[in-house]
């Protein structure tokens, strides 16, 4: 198994009607390529597969069925070449064509990404649902959010260095590992490219796995495959936002605050006070996840590194102390009018008010800063 370049890894589970014809065309893809390859079935069958795919030089490697992201990841350390192709091995993307991906790859590119919709779709080979509807929204959702320019990033098809395979270090288990390696790949900065492919319907009593597992399964994986593209950004939807409403709830609770200082009529009134808490509160806490976000995956560590610079452990709590001095302030405030007036309440307690936000603020800021910390040390194994 010396001097592999290229792994063929593909996940299998029942594929006994397509592996055989797979195999071969595998192994004239890497033949036209001229390089010298392996082709690894991952199988969690309970038919032949297995027994087919050996017979043709293909190597298995029996694993329990547990998603097909988890297919990829059980793979990684039995992968034996530099080059790594996935795709499916039911005979919709035609692996005649690896060369095409060895040669990007050759290139110095470290993922290169199939896509349908720049090549040839067969007809009835992609429902119509997915082709016009599902694929091109959650692509454009994707490329929106990371800064991208995918064309198709639920094309199964893909190839990527073993290094690029290992950095992007998949989690997920299920569909939704193809777009965790999309996004990844962006995140990580890996030199990306897209050629198209060409893309088949299935073969003659050939039942999809999405098919199989019954008519919610494409909306299942469109939701799983969004949900995931939101779990590795949170920054893209917290920051700007985060920064947007706290500095607009400080807006509304100063003018709240100098209308009673000043005791002059205004319209920043009790409701508008309780807004810009409100605003304020929850833009302070978007801000602070987006960091810890940035802190936990640590994909850009230039970025890290400013945070930890500017935002140190000592300065977090000397502000969390600051706001319980200011909300002991203004409880004693409320406190002294409270018990001259005899406890009797004749208003709004704007100080009691004003002492709960920032007693809120304390909490939040001690609490951010044990968890920047906490994920502080572990990032530079500190």
């Amino acid at each position: 198994m010396g001097d592999i370049k290229v792994s063929i890894v593909v996940p299998a589970l029942n594929e006994e009607l397509t592996i055989g014809e797979f195999v071969e065309w595998c192994k004239e893809g890497l033949e036209k390529a001229n390089v010298k390859g392996e082709i690894l079935i991952v199988d969690s069958s309970t038919d032949n597969t297995a027994e087919i795919a050996e017979s043709l030089g293909a190597r298995v490697l029996r694993v329990p069925k547990r998603g097909l992201g988890h297919a990829y990841i059980d793979a990684i350390p039995d992968i034996k070449g530099d080059y790594v192709i996935m795709g499916d091995c039911d005979c919709t993307y035609d692996f005649r064509e690896v060369g095409k991906f060895i040669e990007k790859l050759d290139e110095g590119y470290e993922y290169v990404m199939g896509t349908r919709m720049k090549g040839y779709i067969e007809k009835d080979a992609m429902p119509k649902l997915h082709r016009y509807f599902g694929t091109p929204i959650t692509t454009k959702i994707l490329n929106l959010m990371y800064g991208s320019e995918f064309s198709d990033i639920h094309c199964g098809m893909r190839g990527m260095t073993l290094d690029a395979l290992k950095k992007i270090s998949l989690e997920s288990t299920s569909w939704e590992y193809a777009s965790e390696m999309v996004l990844k790949s962006v995140k990580l900065g890996l030199k990306i490219t897209e050629i198209p492919i060409r893309f088949y319907k299935d073969r003659e009593g050939r039942l999809s796995h999405l098919k199989r597992t019954g008519w919610f399964s494409p909306w299942q994986a469109g939701w799983i495959n969004l949900r995931v593209m939101f779990e590795y950004t949170p920054q893209t939807f917290l920051r700007i936002p985060g920064i947007m409403m706290s500095v607009a709830g400080f807006i509304l609770i100063t003018m709240v605050f100098f209308s009673r200082l000043t005791e002059i009529e205004s319209i920043f009134s009790l409701h508008w006070l309780l807004v810009g808490v409100l605003l304020f509160v929850s833009g302070l806490s978007f801000y602070q996840s987006s960091i810890l976000s940035v802190i936990y995956y640590g994909f850009d560590m230039e970025k890290v590194k400013k945070y930890r610079s500017r935002i140190t452990y000592n300065r977090l709590l000397f502000l969390a102390f600051g706001c319980f001095i200011m909300g002991l302030g203004f409880f004693g405030w409320f406190l002294y009018y409270h018990i001259k007036n005899e406890f009797v309440m004749t208003g709004i307690a704007y100080a009691l008010i004003f002492s709960i936000v920032f007693f809120i603020i304390c909490i939040q800021m001690f609490t951010f800063a044990l968890l920047f910390q906490m994920l502080s040390k572990r990032r530079f194994g500190e």
